[in-house]
């Protein structure tokens, strides 16, 4: 018998929770667009009593998403949930979604609570929320340490108050799918299928994936997820990977899901570019290497027979088998063949603007590869956002062990030409100073990533940085072969988002 497993995706509520991830309001809406596009049937788009920004993001998604109930966080206060469906009260589809931690060790040493005292408050906060919003999600944070009997007790009153749909968290990533599934079995006896039950779990074990598919094997008819499995420390349960493993095993789940797989590669890539989080290679379903074969063994066996060595068909999640190499003499016409068989669709100016970039790095790099169009691509949408900005024209460095490192960097905006040098500890952070001196502003580094987007000497360099200027952060992206020059393009890019623009995402 065949079941439809719910998709509660909270990228942008539990996903942003992740250290070093910081969405604005632009950023949230564009890959709440990519949600809704890929087929979720929940986004939570965030906690909206935790602060104005939040709550206007809740806003923006809730007037903008129609196909996607959108959810929003509320704690079991009578101000949290106020607070909560005023942010979706504009939403087609919405959700509240309330949460206390039903276990001793929460209620001790984080609520200062006793059991009746909670049981108190959860009736009183579910009776205001049934007068306020319709569809109420209940969870009993960090459910998997709480006291079965207890556990089922607070559920059932949540039921009786109010509560639509009930979720059952492994908050830290503590159960083993054989405890978590028996959990789940006894709840879904004890409510005789009479409410939808969910699940959240993490990764601090490595175990989400597993504990949630146990799950649904013992009732559970919705699951949690973030994209690319980010979220608090380890993280949430992959939603890629959770999707895929009930499409690939249909003989042993029985369940499907309204997820449009063939965009799960694309959704992957867009939350990557846009947290600054990159997906390790050996990532599951949307990695580098998930579909690459290297031993000659391996290759002879796929080229004959693509089952022997991949059990998903890559096309499923919108990576294509076949690839165009691009190189120095390709055309107009053959990177416009490239990005529609990758799937990038864009206007006409970001194409142009990532042609010119390609046809740079093509002069310098034999091949390109899918992965270095895509950042180009990715480069050339965040571009097209800044209005005034400045623009690099040349660098110069001076740098070795017996002296200080000198940068001289020269740019334009707006048909003005700046020059200024810095001096630091290395040619990258004096390149930075300098360019502090050109805006005028103290920004402070507080992050810096690099990768390599493909192998060889001659690789395409991704650097991500993320300022300050004491109140906000700003993120910033440049690419190149020379990881200098992509180390500058970032430090520029993340000035003219601080200086000269607000929510760059239209969608």
């Amino acid at each position: 018998m065949q079941r439809m497993i719910r998709v509660f995706d909270t990228t942008l509520r539990d996903g942003e929770q992740m250290p070093g991830v910081s969405l604005n309001i632009g950023d949230k809406l564009r890959i709440a667009y990519n949600l809704e596009r890929l087929g979720v049937d929940f986004i939570e788009a965030g906690f909206p009593a935790s602060s104005k920004n939040d709550r206007r993001a809740v806003e923006k998604i809730s007037e903008n998403v129609s196909e996607s109930a959108v959810a929003a966080l509320a704690r079991c206060d009578i101000n949290d949930i106020a607070v909560a469906a005023d942010a979706i009260s504009k939403a087609k589809k919405g959700l509240l979604h309330i949460f206390i931690a039903t276990s001793d060790l929460h209620l001790r040493y984080k609520l200062g609570l006793s059991r009746e005292q909670l049981l108190e408050k959860v009736a009183a906060s579910l009776d205001y929320a049934k007068t306020v919003y319709g569809d109420i999600q209940f969870s009993a944070e960090d459910a998997s340490r709480s006291d079965p009997e207890f556990l089922i007790k607070v559920l059932k009153l949540a039921v009786e108050h109010g509560a639509t749909r009930i979720n059952i968290p492994d908050t830290v990533g503590y159960s083993t799918p054989a405890e978590f599934g028996a959990l789940i079995k006894r709840i879904d006896d004890s409510f005789c299928g009479s409410v939808p039950i969910s699940v959240h779990c993490h990764n601090d074990l490595g175990l989400a994936v597993s504990n949630t598919l146990s799950a649904i094997q013992n009732g559970a008819s919705q699951f949690d997820c973030t994209v690319n499995g980010i979220g608090e420390r380890a993280g949430n349960a992959s939603l890629e990977e959770v999707v895929m493993a009930l499409a690939t095993r249909f003989d042993v789940f029985g369940c499907k899901t309204s997820v449009d797989t063939k965009l799960l590669s694309r959704i992957s890539n867009i939350v990557s570019s846009v947290t600054g989080v990159y997906v390790p290679p050996n990532k599951p379903i949307v990695g580098s290497n998930a579909f690459a074969h290297e031993s000659g063994i391996h290759q002879h066996g796929v080229l004959n027979e693509r089952s022997t060595y991949e059990i998903i068909d890559p096309r499923s999640v919108g990576i294509k088998s076949s690839k165009i190499v691009l190189g120095k003499l390709s055309g107009h016409h053959a990177f416009e063949e490239k990005l529609a068989e990758l799937d990038i669709k864009q206007s006409p100016e970001i194409v142009e603007s990532a042609f010119k970039a390609f046809k740079d790095l093509s002069s310098r790099k034999n091949t390109v590869d899918d992965d270095d169009i895509r950042a180009l691509v990715e480069e050339a949408i965040i571009d097209s956002h800044i209005h005034d900005g400045f623009e690099l024209v040349s660098y110069q460095i001076q740098c070795g062990d017996t002296i200080s490192s000198m940068g001289m960097i020269n740019v334009v905006r707006g048909g003005q030409c700046f020059t200024e040098a810095g001096i630091g500890a290395g040619p990258i952070d004096a390149c930075f100073n300098a360019l502090n001196r050109i805006a005028g502003k103290e920004f402070k580094l507080i992050n810096y990533g690099i990768k390599a987007v493909t192998g060889g000497t001659d690789a395409l360099g991704e650097v991500s940085v993320r300022i300050e200027d004491g109140e906000n952060e700003f993120v910033g992206k440049g690419v190149d072969t020379d990881i200098i020059k992509s180390s500058i393009k970032a430090y520029i890019n993340a000035i003219n988002r601080a200086m000269f623009t607000e929510n760059i995402y239209g969608g």
